[in-house]
């Protein structure tokens, strides 16, 4: 029987990257090394397809990814030996990308946003501020602040005020929320469709696959249940996020990517072990 082909999904900030700093460098080893063994790793972020693109040429990485919570997947042309259809699901050409539609548009969800502005509540999205102060609050360069305002499928917020009733509130607006660094607001996507989605198509190409999952954060909950092998590591604090108690989860040790490299190369070693039986 064929050999299970491992397939890696990760989230970025406080995953894979420094929540504070954005480096990956503690990684490097781990990302070396599946690069060697030509193990997929799937970005699957929160953050926009600028800024995706931006650290996946830092990490040297040429596979799909997932931006904004799930809301596209880019596929980069001629990666998958077959044509990609998926019913009822939009899929265009262009800039070297298969894009696969999930997502709300953004040009609604900033109506969204807007509409609860005016009812009261106290709401600022990304699309209300400059990338000066996205730069800021979030620690990004203004460079990336400007990649990060550069939004298709998903809008992150801050309030002030009653959470839960600004939440129940998007909810009755027919829009979704999740929860990372910021509260972002979405249609009817999340991670867990678009992961589901990219390894129906691995399996097309290798036939037995073993997915695995790597996060920290509420909104990386539905790609956590959507694999074989889920895996959380720690907040800066050393503490995990308590929303992810799912079984079979894993907490690895370390935070952000110091928690990532052990938990990565473990996973390595034991499947390449195999393999090689």
């Amino acid at each position: 029987m064929k050999p299970e082909k491992t397939i890696i999904f990760t989230d970025l900030d406080g995953t894979l990257l420094d929540a504070s700093s954005y480096s990956f460098e503690t990684a490097v080893p781990a990302l070396e090394l599946s690069r060697k063994h030509s193990i997929p790793l799937i970005l699957c972020s929160s953050k926009t397809k600028a800024e995706i693109d931006h650290y996946r040429k830092k990490l040297k990485n040429e596979h799909p990814f997932i931006s904004e919570n799930g809301g596209g997947i880019f596929i980069p042309e001629a990666y998958f030996p077959f044509k990609i259809e998926i019913p009822g699901v939009k899929i265009s050409a262009g800039n070297d990308y298969r894009m696969i539609t999930l997502g709300a548009s953004y040009p609604d969800l900033r109506k969204a946003i807007e509409t609860l502005k005016k009812e009261g509540f106290h709401i600022r999205g990304f699309g209300d501020m400059s990338p000066e102060e996205i730069a800021q609050l979030t620690s990004l360069t203004l460079s990336e602040a400007k990649m990060a305002k550069m939004r298709d499928f998903d809008e992150p917020f801050i309030l002030d005020g009653d959470e839960q009733r600004i939440l129940t509130r998007i909810t009755s607006m027919g829009f979704t929320s999740t929860q990372g660094r910021f509260h972002h607001i979405l249609g009817n996507s999340d991670k867990g469709k678009a992961v589901r989605i990219l390894s129906d198509l691995y399996r097309r190409r290798y036939g037995n696959i073993f997915t695995v999952a790597i996060g920290d954060s509420l909104n990386d909950l539905p790609m956590l249940k959507a694999v074989d092998y889920p895996v959380i590591v720690q907040k800066p604090d050393g503490s995990y996020d308590r929303r992810l108690d799912i079984p079979g989860i894993v907490r690895g040790t370390g935070a952000g990517p110091e928690g990532w490299h052990k938990e990565v190369m473990k996973i390595l070693g034991e499947r390449l072990n195999l393999q090689s039986q």
